[in-house]
């Protein structure tokens, strides 16, 4: 899968179903060293504004992504 195939698909949380967005709203933290990606920052419409955009983010590990589905990323975080 290509990573501009990721970009329409609705991120969703596994915990306690809150949506995040789509993933080409969000951004993309890799590793330096080898480039995989590390993980997620997706805008947190919800919490306090912020001057970088008038958003704030929240950082989701890639690790905890539990499926990538056709329309759908679900991950998994208790504390969001």
């Amino acid at each position: 899968m290509r990573l501009s195939d990721l970009g329409d698909k609705e991120i969703v949380n596994l915990s306690n179903g809150s949506r995040h967005g789509q993933l080409a709203n969000a951004e993309l933290l890799f590793e330096e060293r080898n480039g995989k990606i590390k993980a997620i920052l997706v805008p947190d419409y919800h919490g306090k504004m912020s001057f970088l955009g008038g958003k704030d983010f929240i950082q989701l590990p890639w690790s905890a992504i539990r499926k990538i589905g056709e329309d759908i990323i679900i991950f998994e975080v208790q504390d969001l």
